[in-house]
């Protein structure tokens, strides 16, 4: 399909700011890029967005192409999707790469219905082999790895997982390409629009997706009102708490907290985890973290077959002391 040519990265903000994980696709684009001979492109949907043009050019970026309008304010389906196509119709990209956000989960199959085309949701890992894009996605619980292949359709997209990809090193600065895409959206004709914005996640909650350090208890925490134990820890390295998914469905803890398949994939530079045992699907969540802490009362936990650092015995001893320990540790510093 030679008509078809170059990966495209779609740029994903979050709080004024370019989201970890974009950076973590472009460097896999660049990966890929190398193997197909194609170039890498940025594509920035939004309204004043085009001062991220001179971040993306430390990044080895070949092209962006902006769509800069007041009507991409916010994300809507509506929009976002029709300008992803039509950009795509003109410009026919082999590869379309998009992060597995809640954005990214809504746009994608949006897009790749409108073009009849496939997509494979949800990837760990991307290889390319014959021009033909390789997505790979864990499957039943994380016991299985599926590739996949789309050799007839073209553009080939694919959603990826945050944190699962290393992120794009900074280099020198280059001067790409810059194409400006009119957007011809009649605001008043839309079908839907944003009234009011409601936050659903508590305000000082620190995020899990992109923390440094995050603190995580499990079951083995027992109640909601230990996870104070696990906060005060967390508040001293001013770290993300975090939480398995037994600990959310008890109740002890926000949605927004959960770490796993079908919570959040995190890459902290330390994860530390308390009461939690280390079922495939939490860990598929947490294994990819530098180092791994893990603090658990039965010395035949799963978590401590792939912890950096183990220690067997009672969290509400054990933390308390660690808590105090850096609190003077921090002090002299």
């Amino acid at each position: 399909m030679g008509d078809y040519k170059d990966i495209w990265v779609f740029i994903e903000f979050k709080k004024s700011t370019i989201r970890g994980v974009s950076f973590e696709l472009i460097g896999k684009a660049k990966e890929l890029a190398k193997k197909s001979n194609e170039k890498v492109c940025a594509v920035l949907l939004g309204n004043s967005i085009s001062k991220f043009c001179e971040e993306l050019a430390y990044h080895d970026i070949d092209k962006i192409y902006l769509c800069e309008d007041a009507v991409l304010e916010e994300y809507l389906t509506e929009t976002y999707s029709s300008i992803l196509v039509d950009l795509a119709k003109e410009y026919m990209p082999n590869i379309i790469l998009i992060p597995a956000t809640k954005i990214g989960k809504d746009l994608a199959p949006n897009v790749a219905a409108t073009l009849e085309t496939g997509l494979t949701a949800d990837c760990i890992d991307l290889n390319i082999q014959e021009d033909n894009l390789i997505p790979t996605r864990s499957v039943y619980g994380a016991n299985y790895l599926v590739d996949t292949i789309c050799p007839n359709k073209r553009p080939q997209m694919a959603t990826v997982r945050p944190n699962v990809m290393e992120k794009s090193e900074v280099s020198s600065k280059t001067n790409p390409e810059l194409i400006e895409f009119p957007v011809k959206i009649d605001s008043s004709k839309l079908k839907m629009k944003i009234i009011e914005k409601i936050e659903t996640t508590t305000t000082d909650i620190k995020p899990i997706d992109e923390a440094e350090i995050i603190v995580s208890g499990g079951r083995g925490i027992g109640s909601k009102d230990n996870f104070k134990i696990i906060e005060e820890l967390a508040a001293v390295l001013n770290a993300a708490v975090g939480a398995s998914r037994a600990a959310v469905d008890a109740g002890w803890i926000s949605k927004s907290c959960q770490v796993g398949q079908s919570g959040t994939v995190v890459c902290p530079n330390i994860y530390i985890a308390c009461g939690i045992s280390g079922t495939t699907q939490h860990l598929v969540g947490m294994k990819s973290s530098k180092k791994i802490i893990a603090i658990n009362k039965d010395p035949n936990a799963p978590i401590f077959e792939v912890c950096d650092y183990g220690i067997v015995g009672d969290y509400k001893l054990i933390i308390p002391l660690l808590t105090e320990a850096l609190k003077k540790k921090l002090s002299q510093n």
